[in-house]
């Protein structure tokens, strides 16, 4: 049982690690092909990126392989695979509810990192990346990957969910961590200028995090960043200027003790 439970973690491993390679290669390509040069002088920044990133999948497989383990060899879960368990209304809304709950989670363990003492130690890691590019999205110190890689196993246990709903969501977290991270806006503007973006965050939104660290806190909502005050609005796509590492811890210092 324990190789077997070893072995589902180390796919799982795997599975989150190619995933990313594939993804965030993906559009990082897509950034060569339609800004040429946005990344230049960046290379050793994304070569940091991946290293982060990788040992971040290793953060996230480890439970997700425990948990895909148990719940088809021991029935853990409200993972449910016959489409009639469940109403078909429910479908959509299991993904919202996920993403829902996931996001409140994002928002609060966000604001946390932005602690002066946990971003010098921890979230540092990831703004180190100024700016972020597409090999971001999972660029974390161990800690905050830690934080970020118990939701879903954790959810799975509580809100009942179709396996193929929980690929959407999966699906989702990825490209948005990408996409919000690449240095330009790959949504249409009419989206994330009009009434939907008012709502939705996409690169546009989290740029303006990247540059002014003290605001814009969420993940795929704005809800939580406009109920507590946090919403700064858009942001605009000009080259963030690189900064020591005491340049970015000063300026979270500053802007961290307002943040819880």
């Amino acid at each position: 049982m324990t190789l077997a439970i070893l072995l589902s973690a180390l796919a799982m491993t795997l599975i989150v690690g190619v995933r990313y390679l594939i993804v965030s290669g993906a559009f990082a390509w897509a950034t060569r092909l339609r800004h040429p040069g946005l990344y230049r002088g960046l290379d050793a920044q994304m070569r940091r990126e991946i290293g982060w990133s990788l040992a971040s999948a290793a953060i996230y497989g480890i439970p997700a392989g425990i948990v895909a383990w148990g719940w088809q060899n021991r029935g853990w879960t409200r993972i449910y695979t016959d489409i009639g368990d469940w109403p078909l209304w429910y479908l959509p809304l299991s993904v919202l509810l996920y993403l829902l709950a996931h996001d409140a989670w994002f928002y609060w363990t966000h604001r946390w990192m932005h602690r002066p003492a946990l971003f010098r130690r921890v979230h540092a890691v990831h703004h180190a990346s100024r700016p972020p590019t597409a090999w971001a999205a999972m660029s974390f110190h161990p800690i905050e990957a830690a934080t970020g890689a118990v939701v879903i196993p954790a959810l799975v246990f509580l809100v009942p969910i179709h396996v193929a709903a929980l690929g959407v969501v999966l699906a989702i977290m990825t490209v948005m961590g990408v996409t919000n991270h690449m240095g330009w806006e790959i949504f249409p503007r009419a989206m994330w200028r009009g009434p939907l973006g008012a709502w939705l965050i996409t690169a546009s939104h989290h740029q303006r995090h990247h540059a002014q660290y003290g605001c814009n806190y969420g993940l795929y909502f704005r809800f939580w960043d406009r109920l507590c005050g946090t919403d700064r609005g858009i942001g605009d796509f000009a080259r963030i200027p690189a900064r020591v590492m005491t340049g970015e811890s000063r300026i979270s210092a500053s802007t961290g003790r307002n943040a819880l």
